[in-house]
C-alpha cells in the first residue's frame, strides 16, 4: 500500500552557490518540483510515495529519478520523454533567505504529460493523492492532471492541493486564477499561502478566508502557511494557529512543500479524514509541519535539506519557537 501518490512538475532548481573568482555567480543543481518535494519529504519521514509525471531524456532526467529512487519514492509513474528537455528552474535568494524563480519551460517535460500516460496503478494503490497548479498552466499536463485527480476521488482517495501560485507560469492572472478555483471542488485538503488565499478569495482574514474556501468548495480542511509565522489549519468544526521554530534560515526553497509532508505524515499516522481532526490534533500536526518545514531552510536546495524524523523531533524538544504576529 502506498501512504501517499503525487501527480506533478518534477524538475532542476539551480540553487545560488556563491561566486566564482572572477565574481559570477554560481549555481548548483538541486531536485525540485513541489509534488516531488512533498513526497520525499514523506519518504524521509518513512512514509511510502509514488510520483507521477514527466522527465526528459537527458542528464537532468536521469539525475532526477535517481533522486527520487535515492530517498525512497517510487518512480513507477515516472515517464521519461525521449523527444522534450527537462524543465529547469533558476532560484534567485534575497538576503533574508526569501526565493524567486526563473523558469526555462517552452515547453519543459513536465508540461507534455498527456493523460493517457497517468500510470493509474499508483493512484489505486494510495490513501492520500496530492497534486497542485502548476501542473495545469498548459496542455496536456492539465487535462492529465485533472483527470487523476477525478479517477482518484473516485476510487475514495483523500485529495490534497496545493494551489502554488507562479504568476510567471501562466498567460493571465485571470487565467491563473480560473483554473485554480477550478479544481477546489475535487479536494478534501487545501494548502494555501497567505498570498495565495488573498489572490483566490480576497481575504487576508484566515479565519473568514478559511471558511469561505470550505464553504464554497466543500473543502474539508485549509491549511494557510504564514512563513515565518507558522501555520493555521481550520475545519468545519476546529482551527489552530501554530508558530515556526527559530532556526537560521538559509533558503527556504521547498519550505511550504515539507510542511505539508510533515502534516500529511501527522494525518496518516492518526488513521482519522479531514474532517475528524481536533484542536487537539491540529495544534499538533502544525507544530510537526512547522518543525519539518524550519528545518529545510536550514540548508540550500528542497530535498537535500529535507530532515528525518529524528531530526525533527530534536527540533521540537529543542528549539524555541518565534514570536508571531498572528493568534486566534
Amino acid at each position: 500500500m502506498i501512504d501517499v501518490t503525487a501527480i506533478g512538475e518534477l524538475l532542476i532548481d539551480f540553487t545560488p552557490a556563491g561566486h566564482s573568482a572572477q565574481n559570477n555567480p554560481i549555481f548548483e543543481q538541486n531536485p525540485g518540483g513541489a509534488p516531488a518535494n512533498v513526497l520525499a519529504c514523506l519518504s524521509k519521514l518513512g512514509r511510502k510515495t509514488a510520483f507521477i509525471g514527466k522527465v526528459g531524456a537527458d542528464q537532468f532526467g536521469v539525475a532526477l529519478k535517481q533522486t527520487l529512487q535515492q530517498v525512497g519514492v517510487s518512480t513507477d509513474g515516472l515517464v521519461i520523454g525521449e523527444d522534450c528537455h527537462t524543465t529547469l528552474a533558476f532560484v534567485h535568494l534575497s538576503e533574508t533567505g526569501d526565493r524567486s524563480f526563473s523558469f526555462y519551460r517552452d515547453p519543459g517535460a513536465d508540461l507534455l504529460l498527456a493523460p493517457e500516460e497517468v500510470n493509474r496503478q499508483v493512484i489505486d494503490d494510495c490513501k492520500v493523492f496530492h497534486f497542485g497548479s502548476v501542473s495545469m498552466t498548459g496542455e496536456p499536463s492539465r487535462s492529465a492532471t485533472l483527470s487523476a485527480v477525478k479517477y482518484a476521488r473516485e476510487q475514495g482517495k483523500i485529495i490534497s492541493y496545493d494551489p502554488n501560485l507562479r504568476i510567471k507560469l501562466w498567460k493571465s492572472e485571470e487565467e491563473a486564477k480560473e483554473v485554480i478555483l477550478s479544481a477546489m471542488p475535487l479536494t478534501d485538503i487545501v494548502k494555501i499561502s497567505e498570498e495565495e488565499l488573498y489572490f483566490l478569495t480576497g481575504e487576508k482574514d484566515l479565519q473568514r478566508g478559511s471558511h469561505l474556501l470550505q464553504e464554497t468548495y466543500d473543502i474539508k480542511l485549509v491549511l494557510i502557511t504564514l512563513g515565518p509565522d507558522g501555520a493555521y489549519a481550520g475545519n468545519s468544526s476546529a482551527q489552530a494557529i501554530s508558530p515556526a521554530y527559530a532556526v537560521k534560515t538559509v533558503d527556504t526553497t521547498g519550505a511550504g512543500d515539507s510542511f505539508a509532508g510533515g502534516f500529511l505524515y501527522c494525518l496518516i499516522n492518526s488513521g482519522k479524514v479531514p474532517e475528524q481532526l481536533t484542536e487537539t490534533d491540529l495544534k499538533e500536526f502544525l507544530a510537526f509541519g512547522n518543525a519539518v518545514g524550519s528545518l529545510t531552510t536550514m540548508n540550500k536546495g528542497a530535498i537535500p535539506a529535507l530532515p528525518t524524523l529524528d531530526q525533527v523531533r530534536e527540533c521540537q524538544k529543542s528549539v524555541p519557537f518565534e514570536k508571531s504576529r498572528h493568534q486566534l
